[in-house]
């Protein structure tokens, strides 16, 4: 199994729309440092799942038939907004899995065109291909899945964005499930106040250290956060990493703690 960070940012994007901060400047000068919105892609043989569906140009990145499904952690629009232009394309239905939200976004069940909506249930593990997802109830301001996803051969990877901290009862599935390496929501340098809907570096690294898998890959990160992170860099465990546009990573070189 792999997985390829298409996309690290949080809603805005890195740089963001008008900032001159540090770290939006070296964005515009220097394309490695871009973010696009938060999407992966997960793969294990001929299986191929998009998680999340913010890019706007899903069209031109997949050809028909090149994906297995599309799984979305919520439904808001930086999140789902590639769906918009996909679905008025012509062919076989794309299966698109998500939480139980039964507004979705905007028309997009009302014109739903290829897309193929499937409502999960958390707790209740999907086969795709050779890839078994289970949904895990996050904390956000809409009903939002992340995924603790296994291979046929036993690599566990887990996808947890967005969320601010973790529900009991995700964090104890998490505890017994024991993945080797997770992606994670961290949207903001460490706060004074407690964060709401995504998780701050502090939050996230008691999340990481709470669940000890061998590698932790940050996630859905902002602007601000960056621009910390220019300076504070040095300051993370040496398990914790810094997700990047393009990134692509080996599961199979990771291992989980004991």
């Amino acid at each position: 199994m792999r997985v390829t960070f298409l996309g690290t940012g949080a809603a805005g994007g890195v740089p963001l729309y008008g900032c001159d901060c540090p770290a939006c400047t070296r964005a515009r000068a220097v394309v490695d440092f871009r973010r696009l919105p938060c999407t992966a892609l997960v793969e294990a043989g001929d299986t191929r799942i998009l998680l999340d569906a913010g890019l706007t140009d899903l069209t031109e990145r997949f050809p028909p038939g090149s994906l297995s499904a599309i799984v979305l952690t919520h439904f808001h629009p930086d999140h789902v907004q590639g769906l918009f232009h996909l679905r008025w394309g012509i062919g076989k239905n794309i299966p698109v899995y998500g939480p139980p939200d039964s507004e979705g976004c905007a028309d997009l069940y009302k014109n739903h065109g290829l897309l193929e909506f499937r409502r999960l249930t958390k707790f209740e593990p999907v086969t795709i291909g050779s890839l078994k997802l289970t949904p895990l109830p996050l904390i956000h301001s809409k009903a939002t899945f992340g995924y603790a996803i296994e291979e046929t051969d036993g690599q566990r990877f887990a996808y947890l964005t967005d969320t601010a901290g973790l529900p009991p009862r995700t964090e104890a599935f998490l505890k017994s499930w024991r993945p080797a390496s997770l992606a994670l929501d961290c949207s903001y340098p460490p706060q004074s106040d407690s964060p709401r809907n995504h998780n701050d570096l502090a939050l996230a690294l008691t999340i990481a250290e709470t669940l000890a898998p061998a590698k932790v890959w940050l996630t859905h990160i902002s602007h601000e956060l960056d621009a910390w992170l220019q300076k504070n860099s040095n300051d993370l465990p040496p398990a914790v990493h810094v997700a990047h546009d393009g990134q692509v990573v080996s599961l199979a070189d990771h291992v989980a703690h004991t």
